[in-house]
């Protein structure tokens, strides 16, 4: 008998092949690798995919709208993936012949259609007569040979929710993307790329709605009426803080710091109380991409990409998961006993009582339990691994933790007759607080007094302020929020987000949509409500677990997309003009980097051949140009010389204004011979850059030597001296050296150029006594 075990991913494969057998043997299929093991007769091929191996495409693209959808090779439809070529050839060729067949990829939605479309496509439909299911939540040996041991059936239902998720948004974010990049092309003749999707475009209008809110806010000035304190054993003192908070009246404001001023403060009441502060609930994906981005300020993508990699190594279990559950099942003991071999984490699992019982909290997930670490202690990690993997296992082992005992102090006073309190906080009890480095107690230290003190008051400030606008999103913030709104999903909105910011239709880690984010939306708004309809893209969601829970057919819901769709598309046709000339306006404004030096905008303009260019929106008249180096950013500072904008290139990061002839006095290079090239024997040349002369080959491109004009300088130096002592220079120059002569060169930077440094602007604070109304 034959049996074929297909993974998800190369390294799963490798994991699976090892815990299934010890004898297993790699082997290579052109570029791919696989696994073989014969045991009792039988033979077991373990191979894998990368990822998905097909995907969605319209039958015919000449079609206005493309409905019609059927799966392709991902090489086909993408030239950039021809290397997934390889991976289909070599399941179609081990399958061949094969009896039994074992879908082995991660165990949610997405790893299920990747297994099934390739079993269906690769090994051909009769492969499901015998087929089988794997479900793992770790790749440790255990649970890999326990699921190996108990297979499944494959869940069509589950398969069929995928497909139309696909289906679904192919079918939304192709063909409005479409539609609003003719209407831009058919009202000005121009081609811009816009994009819009089922889960994207109601993402993006969360954010403009917020962006609308702060714009619209206007600033209400109040004041804070603080009492400085001289109290026994505290260095500091302590401030307090008027009862009544903000204060909105100023003459009001002024009655009370009358009153206060030049009196000292009666201690009136102090209340004690001790708080129980629980454990923390283990991570489910969106706690843990919101707890890296507060501790190491990690992307949500970022934190979900390295949480699958360490489930890839086999050091945590499977990140997408909405459980805050720890099952038994999952051998606590066993994982614990591990990590205690470990120096960094012997001493919080020594102090762990059992028996171990964890803080579970409400969510659950049927597939798999929360993230934990499996034991599996990793030997080499990266900086960013390591902070992830330490802040996964501190959480998992403070799940076991004690109650801490906060204790607070509240403190009312009589300063005059107006009322002053302030609090001191502690930690009575750490508990499970001290078992992760990651949350800072409080540790106020509290004062010895007693009610019918008097304590002298140093100062008694009025602070004027004004109130803030409601904060912007960060992403981290953003995925609670699409969670809470119940759209997208736990695997998919750490991309939504990063896709709005490829789109550069938002910016900034405090997340602000730029002029074309905010005019989508405003121009969908009005024309196609339905794409930003958030009921819209929650209805779908709902029923897309209907088909999971097998209550509902995949093909009606397609059906009703495409109603829904056609409706959508058709208000878009009928506005068509209008909407494709405000939607260029705003591409255009939000294109905009600075001023041209004939008082035209400069903005960003996009080469057919893909590069970026700065030009002048007043072409034709002006024809000023500037290139950009590859992967350069403009930035809002403006160079001392010129006024243009600066730029920001190369690795490490560099400036330099965007006129590469900025403070060369027009003068053009020479191309005066210097030497020879020690690499091609080519003649060197005087070279010009945006960093001024340099000495390059003149092979260039074909040979990239260069070298900064200092060391052509230092070489002419050593051969006068060495010929005035009667020895011969000689210089040997290998790749190596050419290297560093290039970083050396790419790294100096133009004084001419730099951009000053905006001094912060400073808030100050009022003092005294204010002057009377």
């Amino acid at each position: 008998m034959h049996e074929v075990i297909i993974c998800e991913k190369p390294k799963a494969s490798e994991k699976i092949a090892s815990a299934l057998s010890k004898n297993s043997v790699k082997k290579r299929y052109k570029k791919v690798s696989y696994y073989e093991f014969e045991e009792n007769g039988n033979k077991t091929t373990v191979l894998a995919a990368v990822g998905h191996l097909y995907s969605l495409a319209p039958r015919n693209k000449k079609q206005a709208r493309l409905f019609d959808v059927e799966w392709v090779p991902l090489y086909e439809k993408d030239k950039q993936k021809k290397y997934v070529k390889d991976y289909v050839d070599a399941i179609k060729k081990v399958s061949k012949n094969a009896d039994k067949f074992v879908h082995a990829c991660d165990y949610d939605i997405e790893g299920t259609l990747i297994g099934y479309n390739a079993l269906k496509y690769a090994c051909g439909e009769k492969s499901f007569d015998n087929a089988v299911r794997m479900k793992f939540s770790t790749l440790t040996d255990e649970d890999i040979t326990a699921a190996y041991k108990n297979p499944m059936d494959i869940d069509f239902n589950q398969v069929d929710s995928g497909i139309a998720r696909h289906v679904l948004d192919f079918l939304f974010g192709v063909n409005i993307s479409k539609s609003l990049t003719d209407s831009v092309m058919k009202a000005t003749k121009r081609y811009i790329q816009l994009s819009a999707g089922r889960v994207q475009t109601p993402t993006l209008a969360i954010l403009v709605e917020r962006e609308k809110e702060i714009q619209k806010f206007i600033p209400e000035p109040y004041w804070m009426i603080k009492a400085d304190l001289e109290v026994p054993g505290i260095a500091e003192g302590i401030t307090a803080d008027h009862k009544a908070g903000k204060i909105f009246d100023k003459s009001v404001a002024d009655e009370i710091f009358a009153d206060c001023e030049g009196k000292d403060a009666l201690i009136d009441r102090i209340d004690l109380k001790e708080t129980v502060k629980a454990p923390p609930f283990p991570f489910d994906l969106g706690s843990l991409q919101s707890e890296a981005y507060a501790v190491f300020g990690f992307s949500p993508k970022k934190t979900q990409q390295i949480a699958q990699n360490l489930y890839t190594e086999g050091y945590t279990s499977y990140p997408r998961t909405s459980s805050q559950k720890l099952p038994k099942s999952i051998g606590v003991d066993k994982i614990l006993k591990k990590l205690s071999y470990n120096a960094s984490f012997k001493h919080q699992v020594a102090k762990l009582k059992k028996p171990y019982k964890p803080n579970e909290g409400k969510k659950t997930d049927e597939a798999h339990p929360a993230i934990h670490p499996t034991g599996v202690i990793p030997k080499e990690l990266t900086t960013d691994y390591r902070k992830l993997y330490e802040l996964i296992t501190y959480r998992f082992i403070s799940v076991f933790g004690e109650n801490g005992i906060l204790e607070s102090m509240k403190t009312n006073l009589k300063i005059g007759n107006q009322d002053f309190n302030f609090s001191r906080k502690r930690m009575a009890k750490m508990g499970w607080m001290d078992l992760t480095p990651f949350r800072k107690p409080d540790d106020d230290v509290f004062p010895v007094i007693k009610e019918g003190e008097t304590l002298v008051v140093k100062d008694v400030r009025s602070e004027e302020k004004e109130t803030k606008p409601p904060a912007r999103y960060n992403q981290a913030s953003l995925i609670r929020e699409l969670e809470k709104r119940g759209l997208g999903t736990k695997s998919t909105r750490a991309n939504i987000i990063s896709i709005l910011y490829n789109r550069k239709y938002v910016e900034g880690k405090k997340i602000k949509v730029n002029e074309l984010g905010e005019h989508l939306i405003d121009t969908l708004k009005e024309y196609s409500n339905k794409i930003t309809s958030e009921e819209l893209t929650r209805e779908f969601e709902t029923r897309l677990e209907e088909i999971m829970g097998g209550s509902v057919d995949k093909e009606l819901i397609i059906e009703k997309a495409k109603v829904e769709l056609t409706s959508i598309l058709d208000d878009i046709e009928k506005n068509k003009l209008v909407i494709g000339e405000e939607l260029y306006k705003s591409y255009r404004e939000s294109r905009v980097v600075g001023k041209c030096k004939c008082g035209q905008n400069l903005i960003l303009i996009d080469s057919p051949r893909g590069s970026t260019f700065v030009g002048c929106s007043g072409y034709p008249e002006c024809k000023s140009t500037y290139s950009m180096p590859m992967g350069a950013t403009v930035l809002k500072a403006t160079c001392e010389e010129c006024g243009l904008p600066l730029i920001s290139f190369g690795k490490p990061r560099q400036r330099a204004c965007l006129d590469p002839k900025c403070g060369k006095d027009d003068r053009e290079p020479t191309n005066e011979v210097v030497g020879t090239c020690p690499e091609c024997e080519s003649d060197l040349i005087k070279r010009s850059g945006r960093y001024g002369e340099f000495i390059g080959c003149s092979g260039f491109p074909k040979c990239r030597f260069t070298k900064s004009l200092d060391e052509k300088e230092g070489e002419q130096k050593t051969s006068t001296a060495k010929k005035a002592t009667g020895q011969t220079a000689v210089k040997k120059t290998t790749k190596k050296t050419t290297k560093k002569s290039a970083k050396k060169t790419s790294a100096k930077k133009p004084t001419k150029a730099a951009a000053k440094r905006k001094p912060a602007k400073k808030t100050a604070k009022k003092k005294g006594t204010p002057k009377k109304t």
